[in-house]
Protein backbone atom coordinates (compact mmCIF):
# COMPACT_ATOMS: atom_id res chain seq x y z
CA UNK A 1 0.00 0.00 0.00
CA UNK A 2 1.18 3.06 -0.98
CA UNK A 3 2.66 6.03 1.90
CA UNK A 4 -0.55 8.42 0.91
CA UNK A 5 -3.04 5.68 1.70
CA UNK A 6 -1.01 4.26 4.74
CA UNK A 7 -1.33 7.42 6.12
CA UNK A 8 -4.99 7.75 5.99
CA UNK A 9 -5.84 4.57 7.05
CA UNK A 10 -3.51 5.60 9.97
CA UNK A 11 -5.57 8.39 10.76
CA UNK A 12 -9.09 6.88 9.92
CA UNK A 13 -8.37 3.83 12.12
CA UNK A 14 -6.35 5.90 15.22
CA UNK A 15 -8.28 5.25 18.67
CA UNK A 16 -7.35 8.17 20.95
CA UNK A 17 -7.85 7.99 24.87
CA UNK A 18 -6.94 12.01 25.03
CA UNK A 19 -7.51 12.24 29.31
CA UNK A 20 -5.47 9.31 29.65
CA UNK A 21 -2.60 10.33 26.91
CA UNK A 22 -2.87 6.80 25.46
CA UNK A 23 -3.84 6.14 21.87
CA UNK A 24 -4.38 2.50 19.64
CA UNK A 25 -3.16 2.39 15.72
CA UNK A 26 -4.68 -0.58 13.87
CA UNK A 27 -3.68 0.83 10.80
CA UNK A 28 -0.75 -2.20 10.11
CA UNK A 29 -3.54 -5.23 10.50
CA UNK A 30 -4.85 -5.96 6.91
CA UNK A 31 -8.48 -6.33 8.17
CA UNK A 32 -11.20 -4.79 5.10
CA UNK A 33 -13.47 -2.84 4.63
CA UNK A 34 -16.08 -4.68 6.13
CA UNK A 35 -14.87 -6.04 8.89
CA UNK A 36 -16.29 -4.32 11.46
CA UNK A 37 -19.84 -4.19 10.55
CA UNK A 38 -19.73 -8.15 10.20
CA UNK A 39 -18.37 -8.24 13.88
CA UNK A 40 -20.95 -5.28 15.38
CA UNK A 41 -23.09 -8.16 16.32
CA UNK A 42 -20.63 -9.97 17.83
CA UNK A 43 -19.25 -7.65 19.51
CA UNK A 44 -22.33 -5.84 21.29
CA UNK A 45 -22.73 -9.15 22.65
CA UNK A 46 -19.72 -9.18 24.45
CA UNK A 47 -20.43 -5.73 25.35
CA UNK A 48 -23.35 -7.12 27.36
CA UNK A 49 -21.73 -9.56 28.68
CA UNK A 50 -19.37 -7.65 29.98
CA UNK A 51 -21.64 -5.05 31.82
CA UNK A 52 -23.86 -7.87 33.06
CA UNK A 53 -20.23 -9.27 34.53
CA UNK A 54 -19.34 -5.98 36.22
CA UNK A 55 -23.35 -5.89 37.47
CA UNK A 56 -22.70 -9.05 39.97
CA UNK A 57 -23.56 -12.14 37.67
CA UNK A 58 -21.71 -15.12 38.85
CA UNK A 59 -20.27 -16.63 35.73
CA UNK A 60 -17.95 -18.87 36.80
CA UNK A 61 -20.81 -21.83 37.54
CA UNK A 62 -17.72 -24.46 38.32
CA UNK A 63 -16.25 -22.93 41.61
CA UNK A 64 -17.69 -21.30 44.76
CA UNK A 65 -17.82 -18.22 46.50
CA UNK A 66 -16.14 -17.47 50.08
CA UNK A 67 -19.77 -18.49 51.75
CA UNK A 68 -19.43 -21.70 50.23
CA UNK A 69 -22.21 -21.45 47.68
CA UNK A 70 -22.01 -22.62 44.05
CA UNK A 71 -20.91 -19.95 41.30
CA UNK A 72 -18.62 -16.72 41.57
CA UNK A 73 -18.68 -12.96 40.95
CA UNK A 74 -15.75 -11.66 39.06
CA UNK A 75 -15.51 -8.23 40.13
CA UNK A 76 -11.64 -7.07 40.02
CA UNK A 77 -13.13 -3.96 38.08
CA UNK A 78 -14.87 -2.68 41.38
CA UNK A 79 -11.19 -2.50 42.80
CA UNK A 80 -10.90 0.91 41.21
CA UNK A 81 -14.32 2.09 41.04
CA UNK A 82 -15.76 0.76 44.26
CA UNK A 83 -19.14 2.42 43.79
CA UNK A 84 -20.15 -0.06 41.44
CA UNK A 85 -19.76 -3.20 43.52
CA UNK A 86 -23.19 -4.65 43.77
CA UNK A 87 -23.60 -4.21 47.88
CA UNK A 88 -22.26 -2.16 50.32
CA UNK A 89 -20.53 -4.70 51.70
CA UNK A 90 -18.37 -5.26 48.83
CA UNK A 91 -17.74 -1.75 48.46
CA UNK A 92 -16.85 -0.98 51.50
CA UNK A 93 -14.77 -3.98 51.79
CA UNK A 94 -12.51 -2.54 48.71
CA UNK A 95 -12.25 1.20 50.16
CA UNK A 96 -11.66 -0.21 54.00
CA UNK A 97 -8.79 -2.41 52.56
CA UNK A 98 -7.32 0.80 50.63
CA UNK A 99 -7.67 3.00 53.38
CA UNK A 100 -6.29 0.34 55.99
CA UNK A 101 -3.39 -0.26 53.52
CA UNK A 102 -2.35 3.78 53.04
CA UNK A 103 -2.39 4.03 56.55
CA UNK A 104 -0.68 1.15 57.70
CA UNK A 105 2.35 2.00 54.88
CA UNK A 106 2.41 5.69 56.67
CA UNK A 107 3.36 3.71 59.95
CA UNK A 108 5.67 1.92 58.34
CA UNK A 109 7.39 5.00 55.88
CA UNK A 110 6.96 7.09 59.85
CA UNK A 111 8.66 4.54 62.04
CA UNK A 112 5.95 3.67 64.15
CA UNK A 113 5.77 0.08 62.99
CA UNK A 114 9.40 -0.92 63.20
CA UNK A 115 11.31 -4.14 64.24
CA UNK A 116 11.70 -5.70 67.49
CA UNK A 117 13.74 -3.84 69.78
CA UNK A 118 15.61 -6.94 69.94
CA UNK A 119 16.64 -7.21 66.25
CA UNK A 120 18.81 -3.93 66.66
CA UNK A 121 17.18 -2.18 63.45
CA UNK A 122 15.69 1.23 64.07
CA UNK A 123 13.60 0.74 60.84
CA UNK A 124 12.44 -1.49 58.15
CA UNK A 125 13.90 -0.33 54.25
CA UNK A 126 13.40 -3.46 52.39
CA UNK A 127 10.48 -5.63 51.30
CA UNK A 128 10.06 -9.00 50.66
CA UNK A 129 7.60 -10.33 48.94
CA UNK A 130 6.71 -13.62 48.73
CA UNK A 131 3.99 -15.29 46.19
CA UNK A 132 3.55 -16.78 43.01
CA UNK A 133 1.96 -16.30 40.02
CA UNK A 134 -0.45 -13.36 39.98
CA UNK A 135 0.93 -12.95 43.28
CA UNK A 136 3.89 -11.86 42.12
CA UNK A 137 3.88 -11.20 38.40
CA UNK A 138 1.37 -8.59 38.85
CA UNK A 139 3.63 -7.03 42.00
CA UNK A 140 6.88 -7.40 39.91
CA UNK A 141 5.28 -5.35 36.89
CA UNK A 142 4.69 -2.52 38.82
CA UNK A 143 7.65 -2.31 40.83
CA UNK A 144 10.28 -2.13 37.73
CA UNK A 145 8.42 -0.17 35.85
CA UNK A 146 7.63 2.10 38.13
CA UNK A 147 10.06 2.26 40.85
CA UNK A 148 12.31 5.40 41.15
CA UNK A 149 10.32 7.08 39.25
CA UNK A 150 10.00 10.22 41.20
CA UNK A 151 13.48 9.96 42.54
CA UNK A 152 14.18 7.12 45.39
CA UNK A 153 11.99 4.61 46.17
CA UNK A 154 10.82 4.81 50.53
CA UNK A 155 11.52 1.27 50.36
CA UNK A 156 13.77 -1.10 48.27
CA UNK A 157 11.49 -4.47 47.06
CA UNK A 158 12.69 -8.00 46.56
CA UNK A 159 10.81 -11.45 45.28
CA UNK A 160 10.88 -14.83 46.04
CA UNK A 161 8.13 -16.00 42.90
CA UNK A 162 9.37 -20.01 42.91
CA UNK A 163 9.80 -23.22 45.25
CA UNK A 164 13.31 -23.74 43.20
CA UNK A 165 16.19 -23.87 46.47
CA UNK A 166 18.70 -21.94 44.71
CA UNK A 167 16.45 -19.35 44.09
CA UNK A 168 15.46 -19.02 47.40
CA UNK A 169 18.90 -18.98 48.79
CA UNK A 170 20.03 -16.29 46.27
CA UNK A 171 17.10 -13.91 48.00
CA UNK A 172 18.07 -14.69 51.13
CA UNK A 173 21.65 -14.65 50.70
CA UNK A 174 21.12 -11.38 49.52
CA UNK A 175 18.98 -9.62 52.66
CA UNK A 176 21.28 -11.95 55.03
CA UNK A 177 22.82 -8.53 56.64
CA UNK A 178 19.52 -7.14 55.96
CA UNK A 179 16.63 -9.70 57.52
CA UNK A 180 16.47 -7.57 60.38
CA UNK A 181 14.67 -4.79 58.46
CA UNK A 182 13.30 -6.60 56.10
CA UNK A 183 9.67 -6.53 56.16
CA UNK A 184 7.97 -9.91 54.64
CA UNK A 185 4.57 -9.74 53.02
CA UNK A 186 3.01 -13.40 51.92
CA UNK A 187 0.28 -13.32 49.59
CA UNK A 188 -1.89 -16.16 48.53
CA UNK A 189 -5.63 -16.32 48.54
CA UNK A 190 -5.53 -19.50 49.98
CA UNK A 191 -2.40 -19.94 51.84
CA UNK A 192 -2.11 -23.49 50.57
CA UNK A 193 -0.01 -23.15 47.36
CA UNK A 194 3.13 -25.07 47.72
CA UNK A 195 5.09 -22.73 46.38
CA UNK A 196 4.12 -19.52 48.48
CA UNK A 197 4.30 -22.01 51.34
CA UNK A 198 7.96 -23.30 50.97
CA UNK A 199 9.32 -20.00 50.57
CA UNK A 200 7.62 -18.41 53.95
CA UNK A 201 9.33 -21.60 55.57
CA UNK A 202 12.60 -21.40 54.02
CA UNK A 203 12.26 -17.23 55.01
CA UNK A 204 11.19 -18.04 58.46
CA UNK A 205 13.68 -20.44 58.54
CA UNK A 206 16.26 -17.89 57.91
CA UNK A 207 14.89 -15.25 60.60
CA UNK A 208 14.97 -17.91 63.11
CA UNK A 209 18.62 -18.72 62.38
CA UNK A 210 19.46 -15.27 62.62
CA UNK A 211 17.50 -15.16 65.74
CA UNK A 212 14.76 -12.81 64.40
CA UNK A 213 11.04 -13.42 64.84
CA UNK A 214 9.16 -13.86 61.97
CA UNK A 215 6.14 -12.82 62.98
CA UNK A 216 6.68 -9.40 63.99
CA UNK A 217 8.29 -9.02 60.69
CA UNK A 218 5.96 -10.71 58.99
CA UNK A 219 2.35 -9.33 56.83
CA UNK A 220 -0.35 -11.94 55.43
CA UNK A 221 -2.24 -10.80 52.11
CA UNK A 222 -4.68 -13.76 51.82
CA UNK A 223 -8.30 -15.48 52.09
CA UNK A 224 -10.28 -14.69 55.46
CA UNK A 225 -9.80 -17.82 57.32
CA UNK A 226 -7.53 -19.29 54.88
CA UNK A 227 -4.72 -21.64 56.20
CA UNK A 228 -2.03 -18.87 55.69
CA UNK A 229 -4.69 -16.47 57.33
CA UNK A 230 -4.85 -18.85 60.68
CA UNK A 231 -1.04 -18.88 60.56
CA UNK A 232 -1.06 -15.26 61.17
CA UNK A 233 -3.42 -14.88 63.69
CA UNK A 234 -2.00 -17.58 65.52
CA UNK A 235 1.74 -15.97 65.10
CA UNK A 236 0.42 -12.63 65.88
CA UNK A 237 1.72 -11.05 62.95
CA UNK A 238 1.64 -7.45 62.19
CA UNK A 239 -0.74 -7.34 59.73
CA UNK A 240 -3.26 -9.16 57.76
CA UNK A 241 -4.80 -7.78 54.05
CA UNK A 242 -7.61 -9.80 52.27
CA UNK A 243 -8.11 -11.59 49.07
CA UNK A 244 -11.51 -11.62 47.55
CA UNK A 245 -12.62 -15.22 45.78
CA UNK A 246 -14.37 -12.78 43.36
CA UNK A 247 -10.95 -11.67 42.74
CA UNK A 248 -8.67 -13.90 40.49
CA UNK A 249 -4.89 -14.24 40.86
CA UNK A 250 -4.09 -12.66 37.03
CA UNK A 251 -6.18 -9.52 37.56
CA UNK A 252 -5.11 -9.20 41.68
CA UNK A 253 -2.59 -5.93 40.89
CA UNK A 254 -4.84 -3.68 41.68
CA UNK A 255 -6.40 -5.21 45.04
CA UNK A 256 -4.05 -5.47 48.13
CA UNK A 257 -2.20 -8.18 46.16
CA UNK A 258 -0.31 -5.39 44.31
CA UNK A 259 -0.99 -2.07 46.11
CA UNK A 260 0.54 -3.28 49.67
CA UNK A 261 4.34 -3.55 47.77
CA UNK A 262 3.66 -0.89 45.52
CA UNK A 263 2.66 1.48 48.44
CA UNK A 264 5.29 0.44 50.10
CA UNK A 265 8.09 1.25 47.94
CA UNK A 266 6.52 4.52 47.45
CA UNK A 267 4.55 4.14 44.13
CA UNK A 268 1.38 6.07 44.12
CA UNK A 269 -1.43 4.07 44.26
CA UNK A 270 -4.08 6.41 43.74
CA UNK A 271 -2.95 7.74 40.59
CA UNK A 272 -2.89 3.78 39.39
CA UNK A 273 -6.19 3.19 40.49
CA UNK A 274 -7.21 6.56 38.78
CA UNK A 275 -6.02 5.11 35.58
CA UNK A 276 -7.50 1.94 35.17
CA UNK A 277 -11.05 3.85 36.39
CA UNK A 278 -10.64 6.06 33.85
CA UNK A 279 -9.51 3.55 31.42
CA UNK A 280 -12.58 0.86 32.35
CA UNK A 281 -14.87 4.13 31.85
CA UNK A 282 -13.76 4.60 28.21
CA UNK A 283 -13.55 0.74 27.68
CA UNK A 284 -17.36 0.70 28.33
CA UNK A 285 -18.55 2.59 25.43
CA UNK A 286 -20.05 0.68 22.77
CA UNK A 287 -18.71 2.81 19.60
CA UNK A 288 -15.97 0.23 18.89
CA UNK A 289 -13.93 2.57 16.73
CA UNK A 290 -13.77 4.84 20.33
CA UNK A 291 -12.96 1.36 22.24
CA UNK A 292 -9.54 0.57 22.43
CA UNK A 293 -9.97 -2.68 23.86
CA UNK A 294 -12.48 -3.74 21.77
CA UNK A 295 -10.39 -2.97 18.83
CA UNK A 296 -7.63 -5.09 20.65
CA UNK A 297 -9.83 -8.23 20.77
CA UNK A 298 -11.53 -7.62 17.03
CA UNK A 299 -7.59 -7.48 16.16
CA UNK A 300 -6.54 -10.48 18.01
CA UNK A 301 -9.36 -12.55 16.43
CA UNK A 302 -8.58 -11.61 12.82
CA UNK A 303 -4.78 -12.33 13.49
CA UNK A 304 -5.66 -15.47 14.83
CA UNK A 305 -8.67 -16.72 12.97
CA UNK A 306 -10.62 -16.55 16.50
CA UNK A 307 -8.47 -19.82 17.37
CA UNK A 308 -5.26 -18.59 18.26
CA UNK A 309 -3.64 -19.23 14.78
CA UNK A 310 -0.88 -16.79 15.20
CA UNK A 311 1.13 -15.90 18.80
CA UNK A 312 0.88 -12.54 20.03
CA UNK A 313 4.54 -10.70 20.06
CA UNK A 314 4.54 -7.94 22.88
CA UNK A 315 7.31 -5.25 21.74
CA UNK A 316 7.46 -2.36 24.33
CA UNK A 317 10.01 0.67 23.04
CA UNK A 318 10.44 1.30 27.15
CA UNK A 319 12.97 -0.57 29.28
CA UNK A 320 10.59 0.02 32.44
CA UNK A 321 8.20 -2.07 30.31
CA UNK A 322 10.27 -5.18 29.85
CA UNK A 323 8.38 -7.10 32.37
CA UNK A 324 4.60 -6.64 30.50
CA UNK A 325 4.76 -9.56 28.19
CA UNK A 326 5.76 -11.84 30.84
CA UNK A 327 2.91 -10.06 33.23
CA UNK A 328 0.39 -10.36 29.62
CA UNK A 329 1.40 -13.51 29.45
CA UNK A 330 -0.69 -15.27 32.72
CA UNK A 331 -3.22 -12.69 31.84
CA UNK A 332 -3.97 -13.68 28.27
CA UNK A 333 -2.63 -17.47 28.09
CA UNK A 334 -4.52 -18.55 31.65
CA UNK A 335 -7.42 -17.16 30.68
CA UNK A 336 -7.80 -17.53 26.94
CA UNK A 337 -6.02 -20.66 27.20
CA UNK A 338 -9.31 -23.20 27.44
CA UNK A 339 -10.55 -26.92 26.15
CA UNK A 340 -13.76 -25.94 26.46
CA UNK A 341 -16.22 -23.21 25.12
CA UNK A 342 -18.52 -21.30 27.66
CA UNK A 343 -21.51 -24.15 27.98
CA UNK A 344 -18.73 -26.63 28.83
CA UNK A 345 -19.89 -28.92 25.88
CA UNK A 346 -17.56 -28.70 23.27
CA UNK A 347 -14.00 -28.85 22.68
CA UNK A 348 -12.53 -25.82 21.35
CA UNK A 349 -9.13 -25.43 22.57
CA UNK A 350 -8.26 -21.82 22.57
CA UNK A 351 -5.77 -19.63 23.42
CA UNK A 352 -2.93 -17.34 22.39
CA UNK A 353 0.78 -17.22 22.99
CA UNK A 354 2.29 -14.51 23.77
CA UNK A 355 6.03 -13.45 24.27
CA UNK A 356 8.23 -10.68 23.96
CA UNK A 357 11.04 -8.64 25.38
CA UNK A 358 11.50 -5.14 24.83
CA UNK A 359 12.56 -2.55 21.95
CA UNK A 360 15.42 -2.30 20.41
CA UNK A 361 16.89 -5.52 22.28
CA UNK A 362 14.40 -7.61 19.73
CA UNK A 363 16.09 -6.38 17.21
CA UNK A 364 19.02 -7.82 18.07
CA UNK A 365 17.44 -10.98 18.86
CA UNK A 366 14.09 -12.31 17.15
CA UNK A 367 13.36 -9.55 14.73
CA UNK A 368 15.29 -11.38 11.78
CA UNK A 369 12.97 -13.92 12.37
CA UNK A 370 9.97 -11.71 12.84
CA UNK A 371 10.99 -10.43 9.31
CA UNK A 372 12.00 -13.02 7.22
CA UNK A 373 10.61 -16.18 8.93
CA UNK A 374 7.59 -18.02 9.82
CA UNK A 375 4.44 -15.55 9.64
CA UNK A 376 3.12 -17.63 12.31
CA UNK A 377 2.67 -13.84 14.82
CA UNK A 378 0.94 -10.37 15.33
CA UNK A 379 3.11 -8.11 16.75
CA UNK A 380 1.92 -4.98 19.17
CA UNK A 381 4.34 -2.02 19.48
CA UNK A 382 4.55 0.03 22.61
CA UNK A 383 5.70 3.44 22.41
CA UNK A 384 6.12 6.01 24.81
CA UNK A 385 6.09 10.03 23.09
CA UNK A 386 8.24 11.03 25.87
CA UNK A 387 12.16 9.74 26.12
CA UNK A 388 12.64 10.07 30.09
CA UNK A 389 9.93 9.89 33.18
CA UNK A 390 9.68 12.59 35.94
CA UNK A 391 12.67 11.78 38.06
CA UNK A 392 14.93 11.69 34.78
CA UNK A 393 13.95 14.85 33.89
CA UNK A 394 14.95 16.37 36.87
CA UNK A 395 18.33 14.85 36.73
CA UNK A 396 18.93 16.00 33.36
CA UNK A 397 18.12 19.87 33.33
CA UNK A 398 20.19 20.63 30.12
CA UNK A 399 18.55 18.34 28.43
CA UNK A 400 19.08 15.01 26.56
CA UNK A 401 22.58 14.33 25.26
CA UNK A 402 23.18 14.28 21.61
CA UNK A 403 24.91 11.33 20.04
CA UNK A 404 25.42 12.20 16.81
CA UNK A 405 24.71 15.75 15.43
CA UNK A 406 21.24 16.56 16.24
CA UNK A 407 20.15 13.15 16.91
CA UNK A 408 19.71 11.57 21.11
CA UNK A 409 19.73 8.16 22.07
CA UNK A 410 15.87 8.22 22.22
CA UNK A 411 15.75 9.80 18.62
CA UNK A 412 17.26 6.38 17.50
CA UNK A 413 14.62 4.25 19.39
CA UNK A 414 11.94 6.15 17.68
CA UNK A 415 13.48 5.37 14.43
CA UNK A 416 14.13 1.86 15.82
CA UNK A 417 10.39 0.96 16.11
CA UNK A 418 9.56 2.54 13.28
CA UNK A 419 11.39 1.13 11.05
CA UNK A 420 10.67 -2.30 12.37
CA UNK A 421 6.99 -1.61 12.12
CA UNK A 422 7.62 -0.61 8.13
CA UNK A 423 10.25 -4.14 7.77
CA UNK A 424 7.31 -6.43 9.22
CA UNK A 425 4.27 -4.45 7.45
CA UNK A 426 6.36 -4.91 3.94
CA UNK A 427 6.47 -8.78 4.74
CA UNK A 428 3.07 -9.25 4.98
CA UNK A 429 3.24 -9.03 9.16
CA UNK A 430 0.60 -7.12 10.71
CA UNK A 431 0.97 -5.22 13.99
CA UNK A 432 -0.51 -3.13 16.34
CA UNK A 433 0.89 0.27 17.92
CA UNK A 434 0.20 0.98 21.57
CA UNK A 435 0.94 5.46 21.89
CA UNK A 436 1.67 6.71 25.50
CA UNK A 437 2.52 10.05 26.28
CA UNK A 438 4.62 9.02 29.24
CA UNK A 439 5.37 6.55 31.55
CA UNK A 440 3.30 7.09 34.77
CA UNK A 441 1.93 5.46 37.52
CA UNK A 442 -1.78 6.06 35.96
CA UNK A 443 -0.89 5.29 32.63
CA UNK A 444 0.70 1.87 34.00
CA UNK A 445 -2.97 1.93 35.86
CA UNK A 446 -4.75 2.02 32.66
CA UNK A 447 -2.51 -0.15 30.73
CA UNK A 448 -3.36 -2.95 33.29
CA UNK A 449 -7.08 -2.26 32.72
CA UNK A 450 -6.95 -2.05 28.91
CA UNK A 451 -5.86 -5.50 28.91
CA UNK A 452 -8.06 -7.14 31.04
CA UNK A 453 -11.15 -6.01 29.12
CA UNK A 454 -9.56 -7.11 26.17
CA UNK A 455 -9.25 -10.40 27.33
CA UNK A 456 -12.87 -10.11 28.69
CA UNK A 457 -14.63 -9.16 25.16
CA UNK A 458 -12.50 -11.75 23.10
CA UNK A 459 -13.47 -14.48 25.27
CA UNK A 460 -16.57 -13.66 24.74
CA UNK A 461 -16.20 -13.29 21.03
CA UNK A 462 -14.78 -16.95 20.87
CA UNK A 463 -17.44 -18.77 23.34
CA UNK A 464 -15.36 -19.17 26.23
CA UNK A 465 -14.93 -18.71 29.89
CA UNK A 466 -12.13 -16.16 31.20
CA UNK A 467 -12.05 -16.50 34.33
CA UNK A 468 -11.56 -19.79 35.58
CA UNK A 469 -8.20 -22.00 35.62
CA UNK A 470 -8.87 -25.54 34.95
CA UNK A 471 -5.88 -26.80 33.49
CA UNK A 472 -3.61 -25.28 36.69
CA UNK A 473 -5.62 -27.04 38.95
CA UNK A 474 -5.26 -30.28 36.92
CA UNK A 475 -1.50 -29.31 37.65
CA UNK A 476 -1.48 -29.19 41.20
CA UNK A 477 -3.18 -32.17 41.52
CA UNK A 478 -0.84 -33.98 39.37
CA UNK A 479 2.01 -32.87 41.43
CA UNK A 480 0.70 -33.57 44.37
CA UNK A 481 0.17 -37.36 43.11
CA UNK A 482 3.88 -36.94 42.27
CA UNK A 483 4.97 -36.31 46.23
CA UNK A 484 2.64 -38.81 47.11
CA UNK A 485 3.92 -41.30 45.29
CA UNK A 486 7.69 -39.90 46.69
CA UNK A 487 6.79 -41.03 50.23
CA UNK A 488 5.44 -44.13 49.35
CA UNK A 489 8.43 -44.93 48.09
CA UNK A 490 10.86 -44.09 50.34
CA UNK A 491 8.86 -45.80 52.47
CA UNK A 492 9.12 -48.75 50.80
CA UNK A 493 12.78 -48.42 50.78
CA UNK A 494 14.10 -47.35 53.90
CA UNK A 495 12.19 -51.09 55.14
CA UNK A 496 13.93 -52.72 51.81
CA UNK A 497 18.13 -52.57 52.11
CA UNK A 498 18.51 -54.25 49.06
CA UNK A 499 16.38 -51.62 47.03
CA UNK A 500 16.03 -51.79 43.03
CA UNK A 501 15.31 -50.45 39.83
CA UNK A 502 12.91 -48.02 38.62
CA UNK A 503 11.01 -50.75 37.65
CA UNK A 504 11.29 -53.22 39.93
CA UNK A 505 10.33 -50.39 42.51
CA UNK A 506 7.05 -49.57 40.73
CA UNK A 507 5.85 -52.95 40.98
CA UNK A 508 6.70 -53.48 44.44
CA UNK A 509 4.34 -50.70 45.82
CA UNK A 510 1.55 -51.59 43.05
CA UNK A 511 2.23 -48.87 41.17
CA UNK A 512 3.36 -50.58 37.62
CA UNK A 513 2.34 -47.25 35.52
CA UNK A 514 4.77 -44.90 37.53
CA UNK A 515 8.44 -46.22 36.32
CA UNK A 516 9.47 -43.08 34.84
CA UNK A 517 7.72 -40.80 37.54
CA UNK A 518 9.69 -42.85 40.56
CA UNK A 519 13.15 -42.81 37.77
CA UNK A 520 12.96 -38.94 37.98
CA UNK A 521 11.91 -38.39 42.13
CA UNK A 522 14.83 -40.89 43.32
CA UNK A 523 17.27 -39.49 40.59
CA UNK A 524 16.69 -36.22 42.25
CA UNK A 525 16.78 -37.60 45.86
CA UNK A 526 19.95 -39.15 45.16
CA UNK A 527 21.52 -35.86 43.05
CA UNK A 528 20.90 -33.97 46.39
CA UNK A 529 21.90 -36.40 49.22
CA UNK A 530 18.60 -36.70 50.74
CA UNK A 531 18.79 -40.58 52.14
CA UNK A 532 18.51 -42.12 48.54
CA UNK A 533 21.62 -43.43 47.04
CA UNK A 534 22.02 -44.28 42.82
CA UNK A 535 24.25 -47.98 42.15
CA UNK A 536 23.89 -47.82 38.53
CA UNK A 537 20.58 -48.70 38.09
CA UNK A 538 19.65 -49.72 41.57
CA UNK A 539 18.61 -47.33 43.59
CA UNK A 540 18.87 -48.17 47.79
CA UNK A 541 17.99 -46.00 50.68
CA UNK A 542 21.31 -44.56 52.43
Amino acid sequence: MEASKLWNRYQKHLCTCPSLGIALDISRIRFGDGFFKEFEPRITAAYAAMKKLESGAKVNPDEKDDAGKPGRMVGHYWLRAPQLAPTLELRGAIESTVKNIKNFVADVHKGKIKPPKSSGADSFTEVLVVGIGGSALGPQLVADALGNLDGKDRMNIHFMDNTDPDGINRTLTKLSKKLDKTLVLVISKSGGTPETRNGMLETEAAFNASKLKFAKHAVAVTGEDSKLDKVAVAGKWLARFPMWDWVGGRTSVLSAVGLLPAALQGIDIDSMLLGAAEMDAITRTEPTAKNPAALLALMWHHETDGRGAKDMVMLPYKDRLLLLSRYLQQLIMESLGKRMNLSNKKEVHQGIAVYGNKGSTDQHAYVQQLRDGVNNFFATFIVSLSDATTGAKAATKSGPIEVEPGITSGDFLNGFWQGTRTALYESGRGSMTIFIDEMSTKTLGALIALYERAVGLYATLVDINAYHQPGVEAGKKAAGAVLELQAKVVSHLKATPAGGTADELAKAIDSPDSTETLHHILSHMAANSRGIVCDGATFKAG
